[in-house]
């Protein structure tokens, strides 16, 4: 896996997904989508899965979690 777009197509499909995503307000949508695809691309390419708890993901955005816009510090 080269790129975090690439885990993108297999969770849209998710029942799971879909179901934890629209529990949530459409405002805060993008933010769930890019914390699920930054989650997944990292547990795949850590332990070989892209294992993801969606309700578990959609309870953090719901709760304030949003991306940073800021790489890590060099």
């Amino acid at each position: 896996m080269t790129a975090k777009g690439s885990v993108s197509m297999r969770f849209d499909k998710s029942e799971k997904y879909q179901a934890a995503r629209d529990s949530l307000p459409d405002a805060l949508r993008a933010a769930y989508r890019q914390m699920v695809q930054d989650y997944a691309f990292h547990t795949e390419r850590r332990y070989g899965r892209g294992y993801v708890a969606y309700e578990v993901l959609a309870d953090m955005v719901r709760e304030g979690w949003r991306p940073s816009g800021e790489g890590p510090p060099k």
